[in-house]
């Protein structure tokens, strides 16, 4: 943890609400784009990242100063997104309509990216129902969200060795959808 997050997190356990917007400012565009690729729908995913919002400052006093914010933050997020997850019926994120998710997937990925960048996330997202849940974790904080393995070990309260094997199979099961749905994709990553 950083020196400049350590003191805001000092801030806001001493009483000073209004350190807690710029401790978490840095990761809100983070959060929801992965707070979408858990739920898979945009209104799903503020809600979800709203409750990560708001259990991290309700439990900001047992945040232990010496690991990293960013790693609580994903985690407090996996446990909502799976949380309210069991709440929704499968069937209601099923109905969400595909301009709808692409919205979603130009602003979680930056609106720096493209257009085909958004057509490639949107059909990885469409091939991450092969995964079990512990894949489909490991797999949207390792490689989309780009933590490395200790990171993602942490948000996940899993070890690294977990994580690197869970990750190895995710990928291969991705890899083989991707080749069944669509194997343009595929064709020029071989040539």
């Amino acid at each position: 943890m950083d020196e400049r997050e350590k003191k805001l997190v000092e801030r806001v356990l001493s009483g000073d609400q209004g350190a807690f917007a710029p401790l978490v400012e840095p990761y809100r565009d983070r959060l929801l784009g992965l707070a979408y690729r858990f739920t898979r729908d945009p209104e799903d995913a503020r809600e979800v990242a709203q409750e990560t919002l708001l259990r991290s400052f309700k439990y900001l006093g047992t945040f232990d100063v010496e690991k990293s914010f960013k790693s609580w933050l994903f985690q407090i997020l996996v446990h909502a997104a799976r949380n309210y997850g069991a709440k929704r019926s499968r069937e209601s994120s099923l109905a969400r309509s595909e301009p709808a998710r692409e919205a979603a997937l130009a602003t979680a990925s930056g609106p720096e990216k493209g257009h085909e960048d958004v057509q490639l996330r949107s059909k990885l997202m469409d091939c991450l129902d092969v995964l079990t849940p512990r894949e489909r974790d490991v797999f949207l904080l390792r490689d989309l969200e780009d933590l490395n393995v200790e990171e993602t070990a942490a948000a996940l309260r899993s070890s690294s060795i977990s994580v690197r094997v869970h990750l190895s199979a995710a990928r291969k099961k991705i890899r083989k959808r991707i080749g069944e749905k669509y194997p343009e994709i595929l064709e020029g990553y071989r040539s």
